[in-house]
């Protein structure tokens, strides 16, 4: 039989009511929709340019920690007030951490049995967990990053971390610090560290600038000069955030040296004032005020240190360092103000103390945060002017060595002391 073909204008007219049903079919949805990340919205209130934490990332913590460790970190070191359970709540089993206004989105953490802590993943070492070194090279394989303080150079009066005696040599604490990273460089890998400076010249890390962080400024103005804020956004805040990504993606030390330089009130940088007294410490992180646990960046970020289990290596390192500067110069320990509520002490000794700043606290392992001598102080003023030198010259009255090489070799001394200390050691 032949088969009859359809009309022409038939067939087109099929052909264009195919082609229109599959033009506006409905859209599929796709197998799997990924999740849209975290708003500030929906974690509660965050630190300046902070981001919204990935809790997920805490639970490789699961069962790593006990109840009554976890009580004792948060009550003796990491906070400042029993307020912190309104946002930690603990039971006998584990502890449900707020992340969010909404209470159903709480991360919960088990504790692992008493006597069966894990030890908790992290990518630094603990001077237990490293190989056994030779006497003269106690910190073979070590890896150390020293974060030089501020930035100095062209920024430094932008950081107001500078002043300037007539007829002196300005005193610039981001160059300074610089200057003692490049000494105790070499001091830490004849001793067998691998060392990385976290900056090496006075530019700063990030590539962000003041004029594209007014945005921000002016969100958290409250009224306040926006093009300063913006300053203090560069260079307080994208500038330690930018070396928390090198430190924690690429660098990944055992620990990190950051160094400062202590003052006090100088007044007009051009025409400082000049104090008696010099003083000297050591910053471990902790001591979370009400307001900064409130923050959800600010609780994840607590975990994540307590959990790793940093505080007893930053205690143990800064107790050896701290014991090291006072041998060689028996300044006194800084006092802090007994009802600021910013700080804990530690027990021990004087010179530590727990505070929750932005690098000790985003840096991923044990932070050795110097605090030593007072820059506006005369005594230190004049050593800082004498520069730097070998062995010792007459300053301000007494026989001393340069205050660049005191700093470098008690740093140098108390690492020593601390990864000597080690039962591996051979």
């Amino acid at each position: 039989m032949t088969r009859r073909s359809l009309p022409l204008w038939l067939s087109l007219l099929l052909a264009l009511c195919v082609f229109l049903i599959w033009q506006f079919r409905p859209a599929r949805e796709p197998a799997t929709s990924p999740s849209p990340p975290a708003t500030a919205r929906e974690t509660g209130p965050l630190s300046d340019l902070g981001s919204p934490p990935d809790w997920s990332s805490l639970n490789r913590f699961q069962s790593t920690v006990t109840r009554a460790e976890f009580l004792r970190q948060m009550d003796e070191v990491f906070t400042t007030s029993p307020a912190w359970r309104e946002w930690f709540h603990v039971d006998e089993k584990e502890v449900r951490i707020r992340t969010s206004p909404e209470p159903q989105a709480d991360f919960r953490l088990r504790f692992a049995p008493d006597g069966l802590e894990q030890t908790p993943p992290r990518f630094w070492r603990p001077a237990a967990e490293l190989p056994p070194a030779p006497p003269d090279r106690p910190l073979e394989g070590l890896k150390v990053a020293i974060d030089p303080g501020h930035i100095g150079g062209r920024w430094a009066t932008m950081e107001e971390r500078w002043f300037q005696i007539p007829g002196h040599q300005p005193v610039q604490e981001g160059d300074m610090t610089l200057q003692v990273a490049r000494l105790i460089k070499p001091r830490l890998e004849a001793l067998g560290a691998i060392v990385t400076l976290v900056r090496d010249d006075t530019e700063p890390v990030t590539s962000m600038r003041p004029e594209s962080l007014r945005e921000e400024a002016a969100d958290s103005s409250n009224g306040g000069d926006i093009a300063r804020l913006a300053e203090r956004l560069f260079y307080r805040t994208a500038e330690i955030r930018a070396r928390a990504r090198l430190v924690n993606e690429s660098i990944r030390p055992d620990l990190v040296l950051c160094l400062h330089f202590n003052a006090d009130a100088w007044g007009d940088p051009k025409a400082p004032t000049l104090v008696p007294a010099n003083h000297f410490h050591m910053i471990l992180n902790g001591g979370y005020t009400d307001d900064e646990i409130a923050l959800a960046d600010q609780r994840h970020d607590l975990l994540s240190k307590l959990l790793q289990g940093v505080h007893e290596e930053e205690k143990q390192l800064s107790a050896h360092v701290a014991a090291a500067f006072v041998e060689r110069n028996p300044m006194p320990p800084y006092r802090y103000d007994p009802l600021a509520k910013n700080h804990r002490g530690v027990a021990g000794t004087p010179y530590l103390a727990a505070r929750n700043l932005l690098a000790n606290r985003l840096y991923q392992c044990p932070v050795i945060y110097f605090e030593p001598y007072v820059m506006n102080s005369a005594e230190d003023q004049a050593r800082i002017q004498a520069g730097d030198y070998d062995g010792e010259r007459e300053v301000a009255g007494k026989l001393r060595p340069s205050i660049f090489r005191e700093y470098a070799d008690a740093a140098a001394d108390g690492l020593r002391r601390h990864y000597e200390s080690r039962e591996n050691s051979r």
